[in-house]
């Protein structure tokens, strides 16, 4: 079975708004399989420029998991307290 990341690369701008807007995510991760991998810190890039400090993987059973977790009312909600929060660049991967 294939299964798809989405990767946030963020630059926190706000850390109490983000410290709210993290601590919602995981309920929108629950309807949809999505369990979080990791959280990370960058300590150095080898190659390459990244403007991003941090990092966070979240894996899904499927692309149409991840796409509608994105697409649901539950974390399309979280959006605008998000770019308030962070710089976020979110992209998904299929394995």
């Amino acid at each position: 079975m294939n299964h798809a990341y989405v990767v946030g690369q963020i630059t926190i701008k706000d850390p109490q708004k983000w410290a709210t807007c993290r601590d919602q995510v995981p309920a929108t991760l629950q309807p949809w399989g999505g369990e979080l991998v990791f959280r990370g810190k960058q300590r150095a890039v080898f190659a390459g420029a990244n403007p991003h400090a941090d990092i966070v993987v979240i894996r899904f059973p499927s692309l149409a998991a991840a796409d509608d977790r994105f697409n649901s009312g539950a974390y399309q909600a979280l959006i605008a307290l998000r770019e308030q929060a962070a710089d976020v660049l979110l992209t998904s991967y299929e394995t």
